[in-house]
């Protein structure tokens, strides 16, 4: 399986998982970016092929998803990846992660 089928079958997985929308043709036209949407968030999957200990996280991911989130009127955003084993793990900002931790001590 190439790449893209990778990354396919876990852009369909987060959007299924988040109740989002997978972008068509991976955000890649001008006006839909990210890779799945949700009504607050724009997402953004990184996946790798075969299994690893590591993935690398590039700054200028955050940085370009963050002015597509505000350009979608999305006022979160967030990265998703795995290690090429299906478990997702997800990168937000602070804010978002206060606003995840008010809601668990509201439980």
């Amino acid at each position: 399986m190439d790449t893209r089928k990778y990354s396919n079958l876990q852009e369909k997985r987060i959007a299924k998982k988040l109740h989002g929308r997978k972008q068509l043709n991976s955000g890649a036209t001008m006006f839909q970016k990210g890779d799945v949407i949700t009504d607050k968030i724009l997402i953004e999957c990184k996946t790798k092929v075969k299994e690893s200990k590591s993935i690398s996280i590039q700054k200028d991911w955050i940085e370009k998803l963050k002015e597509e989130a505000f350009a979608m009127r999305r006022p979160y955003w967030a990265i998703t990846f795995n290690f090429g084993d299906n478990e997702d793990y997800f990168i937000i900002n602070e804010k978002l992660f206060k606003q995840l931790m008010g809601g668990l001590q509201d439980e």
